[in-house]
């Protein structure tokens, strides 16, 4: 067993906590994963509406990044006007167990968690 995911003398893009990190990293990627693993097909203007707080570009951009690292599926109809819809890709589905331990550590260590464990 691996005693650290960064071990000394090893830089972190070259570990793959390092890969996984820049893969997800920043600040919309795992809420688009989010929404994806619970709507399974949205369109771009459902994405947008639910994340609310994404300017359109920003939505495209990080959309591209996550279909070209495989983590996302871009399917286009050809009709007019134009129909785009995402989803997971078998990759990004395998990243949903993480998210959902990430989820149930920040319901556990949340403040009103924690002021329950202090009392």
């Amino acid at each position: 067993m691996r005693e650290t995911c960064v071990p000394t003398g090893v830089k972190l893009k070259d570990t793959g906590f390092g890969y996984a990190l820049s893969l997800i990293g920043g600040k919309y990627k795992m809420i688009i994963m989010y929404w994806l693993s619970e709507n399974k097909v949205v369109r771009f203007n459902e994405l947008k509406r639910c994340i609310g707080t994404i300017s359109f570009k920003t939505l495209s951009i990080m959309l591209k990044e996550l279909e070209a690292d495989g983590l996302i599926i871009r399917k286009e109809f050809p009709q007019v006007p134009p129909k785009v819809e995402y989803s997971l890709s078998e990759r990004g589905l395998s990243l949903i167990p993480l998210l959902n331990m990430m989820c149930e550590w920040g319901e556990k260590n949340s403040s009103p968690a924690l002021e329950a464990v202090q009392r």
